[in-house]
Order: structure tokens, then sequence, then C-alpha cells
């Protein structure tokens, strides 16, 4: 494909939130830092009304309320020529022709076009279907590629049959699933922590680590996701996509490059790897809980049974994991908004300092996530002036320190860039979704079986109790290093 063609990047759903709030705050950064193509016209879609000069200003004020960059005027004005706008409906037709027209226009000529669909779930086969339909999605000297945000589907059935549609007008090489959590600096830096420092490599495994926690914490309740949430819950939201991307990254063997099928397949080789939870093992095995008032938030159902937290324990039966369990947790309400991955190491097999005081504490490694980007690794020193007491000290990276406070780019700056450069490594393809739904399924009907009343957690807490004695039972607890 010719990559010095114009490139059209068309929004559908663009006067919504996530179009001011991310996607053109995150193309307008890149435009800054020169990255754009050479040649580029960004294409809103959507049922509001707007001129283009409405659209330039909407998006104006919204830059300077969402950016996370410094705005400067006089850049907007150079880059808001570049956005254009087009009311319409996504059941027509004629409006997806005249579409096709208005690129085709610009374009002179063939051209590269990637769609992205930031609309609700519901409607994407449907503008597949219609793009395909004028002709939209042909390759016919420039590149076509479609970008779909999650949920990718509700569960496994409703994953395969959304496959299924958009295979009809799609290859899967065309097929950008995107999430957003594979876009952060940090979460892509497991793989170099992993891959790039010979420290690590060789504990990575059973023989070494004795346990890895994964925690996603909110402090936040629904909000104005209301309507949504209380349809999908906390394990669709979080845990079928963010934490099992999580997994997959921690777990994975090296690949043999980085290109993108190679990464792919050892992250589809660890979910194909990890214990499926039948219904005998559920109980033992999961927990779901929901924050106190969350049955009286505005949009909500009063008798609602929508889990807002929940905990896993996962096994990997592989080699390298054998034994290991993965414990992963989510929710909203929590006492933090934190993302972390704890690596807990075993224990030495033998103390030599029979009189010291305080114990052995395992040496851990962190991988904070958000808000305090960076790595943590805790080890045991001698206190100075006694006979053996030890105590744990920790050795920081921050990635404000290192780097500057300012430099971490939004997560959809580097998808985008990656869609546009047809880099599908941090992308979702169509086995890692399925097979990461055929995880959830069988833990959502069983937790939709039982007629026991869901329990509840306090505000400001770490969650019920339920989960503190899940992982008890293992003869451990969840790691409060945060709060150090």
């Amino acid at each position: 494909m010719n990559n010095d063609l114009p490139v059209s990047i068309i929004i559908f759903g663009a006067s919504g939130d996530l179009t001011q709030r991310k996607l053109v705050p995150s193309l307008f950064n890149s435009f800054i830092k020169g990255r754009m193509p050479g040649k580029f016209r960004i294409v809103g879609y959507g049922n509001t009304a707007f001129t283009d000069e409405q659209f330039h200003a909407h998006l104006g004020e919204a830059m300077k309320q969402f950016a996370s960059f410094e705005f400067r005027e006089e850049e907007w004005n150079t880059f808001a020529p570049n956005l254009t706008y087009q009311q319409g409906r996504y059941t027509d037709l004629a409006d997806f022709k005249r579409l096709s027209d208005t690129i085709g226009k610009w374009e002179s000529g063939s051209g590269n076009r990637l769609y992205y669909m930031a609309t609700p779930p519901g409607i994407f086969p449907n503008i597949i279907d219609l793009l395909g339909l004028t002709g939209q999605l042909q390759e016919d000297g420039g590149w076509r590629r479609v970008v779909i945000e999650k949920p990718f589907g509700v569960d496994l059935a409703s994953a395969r049959s959304l496959n299924l549609q958009i295979h009809k007008a799609l290859n899967e090489n065309q097929i950008y699933r995107i999430d957003h959590y594979l876009g952060k600096e940090t979460v892509q830096n497991i793989l170099v922590a992993r891959f790039a420092n010979t420290i690590f490599e060789p504990l990575w495994n059973r023989n070494y680590i004795d346990h890895v926690e994964i925690t996603v914490a909110e402090q936040v309740g629904v909000e104005h996701r209301a309507g949504y949430y209380d349809k999908v819950g906390v394990l669709r939201d979080m845990f079928q996509n963010h934490l099992l991307q999580l997994v997959t990254l921690v777990a994975m063997e090296p690949p043999a490059s980085f290109e993108s099928n190679a990464l792919r397949n050892e992250k589809v080789k660890v979910l194909n790897s990890i214990q499926p939870l039948k219904s005998e093992t559920v109980a033992l095995n999961t927990v779901c809980s929901q924050y106190k008032g969350y049955r009286e938030e505005e949009g909500v159902k009063s008798d609602s049974t929508t889990a807002t937290y929940a905990a896993l324990r996962l096994q990997i039966d592989n080699w390298r994991w054998q034994g290991v369990p993965f414990y992963l947790r989510s929710g909203k309400r929590l006492a933090e908004k934190i993302s972390e991955i704890i690596i807990e190491f075993k224990e030495p097999p033998h103390l030599l300092f029979p009189n010291a005081r305080g114990g052995m504490t395992a040496n851990m490694l962190a991988l904070y996530l958000q808000p305090d980007e960076g790595i943590h690794w805790r080890f045991e020193a001698k206190v100075p002036d006694t006979a053996a007491d030890m105590r744990s000290v920790d050795m920081e990276f921050h990635y404000a320190d290192s780097f500057g406070k300012t430099s971490i780019p939004e997560s959809y700056e580097r998808l985008l860039l990656d869609a546009l450069t047809g880099d599908a490594s941090l992308f979702t393809r169509a086995d890692e979704a399925e097979t990461a739904w055929g995880l959830i399924d069988p833990i959502l009907e069983y937790w939709d079986a039982q007629n026991t009343p869901l329990s509840t957690y306090e505000l400001g807490s770490w969650g019920p109790a339920e989960a503190d004695e899940m992982i008890a039972r293992d003869g451990r607890a969840w790691s409060r290093w945060q709060q150090h």
C-alpha cells in the first residue's frame, strides 16, 4: 500500500464524549509533534447538526478543558482546517454515499482511510455493513482500517456473532479492536522491564515467585455511566479486557519478535493456559460485591444485582506458572485510585538470622501503572547498629522524576498512531477476544444463577471481607504496599 497517499480519519460518533476528551486531543498532540501524515483530514460524522466552523469551535473549547498538554491557540488554528463534519444517520445508505463522495472529492484519486467507531457497540455492525455497501472498505490502491471500541460483545456468543458480522466486510488484518489500557506507557513498560533487563527474567517463574496480584481500583462511582454500567458490571467492564490483558503481559513467553502477530500469539497462549473455572469452583475462586448506596445512584435499578467489585483467583497451567496463583481485583468507590501489579517472591528457604527482630518479609516488585507511574523493588536490609535486625527498604523508579511530569502521553495517542501506521501489536485479535470471554462466561453464568443476596462493601474501603477471606484461604493477604 502507498503510505504517501492522503489519509482520511473518519470518526463515527464525532459529537460524543470520547471524540472531544480523547480522540481529537490525541490527534492534535500528534500533529504538534509532527507525527501525523503529510496530508490528512479528520472527518467527523454524527447525528448532531454542526457546520465545520461550529465543529471547530466545539472541539476547540473541549481542547482547553480536556487536553493533558498546554493548549496554544495558534497551533489549534493551524490544525483546525484539517477538521470537517458531516451530519448523518447510522442507518441511512444515502448518508453513507454522501460521506463516500465527500471523502472521494478530497482525495482526488486513491487514499488511505481509518474509520473509528466512537459509538455505542450495537451500532458497529450496521456502520460496517453500510461502509461495505458503499464500497468504502475496498482497498483499491490505499489501505482501509477500522478501529472498534470496547466492549467487544457482552459474552462469548455475542463476541463470536460480532466477529462473524464484521468479517463479512473486513479481513482480520483491517480490524483494530482497541483497549486503551494497552496504550498506556506503563503497561507497555511491562514488556521492557521483563525482556530488556536480564535481572528479572531468570526469576520470572514458579521457582521464585509466590503469587501475583493485579489491582485496578477506582475511587469514583458509576457517575454519568450508570445506564451503561448497570447492564454490564465490573466483570465485563474491567476483567474481560483490561485485567486479563495485564495477565497476558505479565505471564507471556518472550515473543520471537515485536511483530504484531508474534506478540499476540504469545498473549493468546496465556489465555488458553488459564484454568477455566467451572460451576463447582467459581464460588471458591471468585468474589462479587456492590458498594453501599449503588442502588440509589441515578440511572441504576432499585433492585440491581450488578457487581461493582470483583476478585478472582486464576491458575495458569503451564511450565512457567504452575502453582503460582494470580489474584485479580477491581472495583468502584474504593480507598484509592490505583492500578498496580505486585509480584511477590518466595521467602528464603532458611533464615540465617535466628535472632533477627521483625521476621522475614518477602521481596516484592511493584509495577505502578497509575497514578504514580513507576516501578518499586522491595528487599530486606540490615538495620544499622543492631546485631541482625532487618527492615524492608524500597528502590524506586518514577516516570515523573526520570522523564518529566509531562512525558507520558494519552494512551489513545499511541494507539491512533499505531493504527495509522498499521501496527496492530497493541490491539486485540479476534481469537484473543473470544478466548477471554470463554474465561469470563462461566463466572457470569454462576453469579446470575445464584439466588443469594449480593454482599456490599463500605465506601472508601478496599472491598468486601469475602475478598480477604478468599486470599486468606491460601495463607496470603492482599498487599497494602500502596498505603505505606
